[in-house]
């Protein structure tokens, strides 16, 4: 792994503010920072009715950053959440949203960083918040193959959780069609070495292709991950795949859009669910024909105004369902 220390031309981040309240509609919102090294401070965003309520992380996905969770207005799945009496805690991964320094050209950190100092930054800040650790994860894309990864690394962490709840989490992309040809193939493995090369990281923003841009080394280890390829660590070779089936998971919900076509397609986001060796069950296409409202697509699953009537309910109950003292772990009904 690559050193943390500062490049001499990159400035450390000013002094963490104070923790912000913001309430709107009986939610209240607090930001808390979270000094990683001398150049890095995560942010945590928590939002809750209820503080004494069941904690719950929540984990964004490559070029987004926590803020596909929420809005400051108490739209979202965050507030949502907490509008059902969880407290709920949003990671920003570092350089991402509110995290500090915002990602740029001498931004050294890849994936590995994320499982191995990232999560467990977060995890430790909300055990010291709630004096126990959060009980119930979600992630959104590629959040989850970091969360499953972190499992991989350390299995005794799974037994403080209950459930788990993935929106649209897959690996490796084995679909084709026109929107994975041009997004991933040309734009993502071709075109994005050589904009790294010329920003020092892949500027997505500037290209209006997501939320927050990426590493360098971040986009290299995906690159990896997402072609068809054994989930091995680009870094230490950890074997990822051998351990998590040695892993005792606790349930998870996985979710996915019948509209997503490349990002997390059906079919790769049930690849990944038997990578994981979990059982499919638990595996449930968003769509019309299943009965919902909409196709959804890789963001919309998320951020569509009707989800609040459609899906986030029926997560909601299966959620709760793992809450109880003694759940049937035969419950699959969504």
């Amino acid at each position: 792994m690559k050193s943390q220390q500062s490049h001499p031309k990159s400035k450390p981040p000013k002094k963490p503010v104070k923790s912000s309240v913001k309430i709107s509609k009986k939610l209240i919102q607090r930001s808390y920072f979270i000094p990683l090294n001398k150049r890095d401070t995560l942010h945590l965003h928590r939002i809750y009715t209820n503080k004494k309520g069941p904690g719950i992380f929540l984990l964004h996905g490559s070029i987004s950053n926590g803020r596909v969770f929420y809005s400051k207005g108490g739209k979202g799945l965050g507030p949502y959440l907490a509008r059902a009496g969880y407290d709920v805690f949003i990671g920003d991964l570092r350089g991402k949203g509110q995290s500090r320094p915002a990602i740029h050209r001498y931004s050294d950190y890849g994936q590995t960083e994320a499982i191995l100092e990232d999560i467990p930054a977060f995890l430790k800040k909300i055990k010291q918040l709630k004096k126990e650790p959060a009980k119930y994860w979600v992630a959104h894309s590629w959040g989850g193959v970091l969360l499953a990864s972190y499992l991989a690394r350390f299995p005794k962490e799974a037994k403080n959780l209950k459930a788990i709840v993935f929106f649209a989490v897959k690996r490796t992309v084995r679909v084709f069609n026109w929107d994975k040809f041009w997004n991933l193939d040309v734009l993502w493995h071709r075109l994005g070495p050589v904009l790294t090369r010329l920003w020092g990281y892949l500027p997505i923003t500037t290209l209006k292709l997501g939320m927050d841009n990426e590493p360098k080394l971040f986009h290299k280890h995906i690159k990896q991950w997402a072609s068809p390829s054994e989930w091995v660590d680009p870094v230490d070779g950890f074997d990822y795949a051998t351990a998590i089936q040695k892993t005792k998971l606790p349930p998870v919900l996985n979710l996915v859009g019948q509209g997503d076509t490349f990002m997390g397609h059906p079919s790769d986001v049930y690849n990944f669910i038997t990578e994981m060796g979990l059982p499919i069950q638990d595996y449930h296409v968003l769509s019309r024909k299943n009965g919902n409202l909409h196709d959804y697509n890789h963001i919309s699953i998320l951020t569509h105004s009707d989800v609040t009537k459609d899906h986030f309910p029926l997560m909601l109950k299966w959620l709760k369902h793992f809450s109880l003292k003694s759940p049937s772990k035969k419950y699959r009904k969504i």
